[in-house]
């Protein structure tokens, strides 16, 4: 660092820390508003530091903070000469101003927290960098995953009281008690499927699997057609196996129900133009980003998947598919690869705190017959790893037919019921569809 920035205080601002913690003991009752905002260590100074840790003690045991109950459990914790001792603890509460403008000096005390922050993750990138033995990547990687944790700092809540937790809890009931038909998840558009799920939870991984050419592109594409086109909820796409032009043929089958052959070979009628045209109207404004880079690295997928949801407010992303997902060193075994890949999406949907649902492909062994969780290729970590496993089966058509009957197979779902959902595969436009008895 240098040394005219190396000599200067790092930012903070006693003033507000001391507004902040005498306003709790003027109003403990902001405490449960406080907490979700700052922790200990926002604090500057070491005494102010300590003193929240004793109110963050005081409000898990449920007694009301004031001067003579934080100076006892600072007492009794032997801290309180680190907090300053009794003089100092008594002095908080005439610093403030006024108790009600305790949002400001949070705002205030949390925006020197993050500078000191960003000083600290700007000192360590450089370090790391003049050491030629890390990988640009890799560190590229990690400032993205360091910033965008500092971003999303001021969301996480340090205290989980039991009882706060049952007022949302309840809130969340009610909210699907009196919206019939909405869930608490993104729905994927399939009735059963949604019933059983509640729709794709936020930070859960999901896997797709199913034999080449059985559907996993097609049933993705689908439920993007739901989430994105009708529901107008912002979705990424990962394409790893095709370009972005022919996913974007595909989803105009799918939405102008024109044969995927005949758009390919020109050979569509008048009426068909029409359609396509149609469709490409109602998709022109739909919240759907997608990125088609072959054999894409892990890194380069974090950091891009990243990009997506602070960027372009992207609440779900698909990726097709882990196996063209390359890792920083291909020449381990391919199971340390996927296990890598996989737990590193698991990673990766608790960061971001939505849902990523991975397309897998099964092994041969699963070929003409239901797939299981075993056939997963790659690595057991893939079935350890994922919130939700489904499969695709239906047969291998030998003759052009107008539909098909197929099944979703919910083969593990970690906080729901497992079990098959019957839809309808059309061929012609490569799209999967609710059946009508099991809507």
């Amino acid at each position: 660092m240098d040394q005219s920035l190396q000599d200067k205080v790092p930012p903070h601002h006693l003033e507000a820390e001391q507004a902040v913690l005498g306003a709790l003991l003027l109003n403990w009752g902001a405490m449960s508003e406080v907490i979700s905002r700052l922790k200990p260590d926002k604090f500057y100074t070491i005494q102010h530091k300590t003193i929240f840790e004793a109110m963050l003690s005081l409000f898990t045991k449920n007694i009301q903070g004031d001067t003579l109950s934080l100076i006892n459990e600072l007492t009794v914790n032997g801290n309180l000469e680190k907090a300053g001792g009794t003089a100092y603890i008594a002095s908080l509460t005439d610093t403030v101003p006024s108790a009600a403008n305790i949002d400001y000096y949070c705002s205030v005390v949390c925006d020197r927290s993050e500078r000191r922050e960003l000083i600290k993750i700007s000192s360590e990138l450089k370090t790391s960098a003049f050491d030629l033995s890390n990988k640009s990547e890799v560190l590229l990687d990690r400032a993205e995953q360091k910033l965008f944790s500092l971003r999303q700092q001021n969301e996480a809540t340090e205290v989980h009281k039991v009882n706060d937790i049952m007022v949302k809890e309840i809130q969340i009931i009610e909210k699907i008690f009196n919206n019939k038909g909405e869930f608490s998840g993104i729905p994927s558009g399939f009735a059963k499927l949604d019933s059983m799920t509640s729709g794709f939870q936020n930070s859960e991984f999901i896997v797709i699997g199913a034999r080449p050419s059985i559907g996993k592109t097609a049933l993705a594409l689908s439920m993007m057609n739901h989430i994105a086109l009708e529901s107008k909820i912002p979705c990424g796409f990962f394409s790893l196996e095709m370009p972005y032009e022919s996913i974007g043929m595909r989803i105009l089958s799918q939405e102008a129900r024109v044969n995927m052959s005949r758009i390919r070979s020109g050979l569509i009628k008048v009426d068909e133009v029409k359609k396509i045209q149609d469709a490409a109207g109602r998709w022109f404004e739909a919240p759907l980003y997608t990125i088609d880079t072959p054999n894409m690295r892990l890194l380069e997928l974090r950091s891009m998947a990243r990009r997506l949801v602070v960027n372009e407010g992207v609440k779900i992303i698909f990726i097709d598919y882990i196996g063209l997902i390359t890792t920083e060193n291909p020449s381990d075994p391919v199971f340390e690869q996927v296990s890598e890949v996989s737990r590193s999406l698991k990673a990766l949907a608790r960061e971001l705190k939505i849902p990523i649902v991975a397309l897998c492909q099964v092994g041969r062994d699963a070929e003409g017959q239901e797939p299981n969780l075993a056939q997963l290729r790659g690595s057991g970590s893939i079935e350890q790893d994922a919130d939700v496993v489904m499969f695709i089966h239906r047969e291998r058509l030998k003759d052009e037919q107008p539909s098909q009957e197929a099944k979703i197979i919910l083969a593990k779902q970690r906080n729901g019921p497992t079990g098959d959902i019957k839809v309808n595969f059309i061929p012609a436009y490569s799209k999967f569809e609710n059946l009508m008895s099991e809507d």
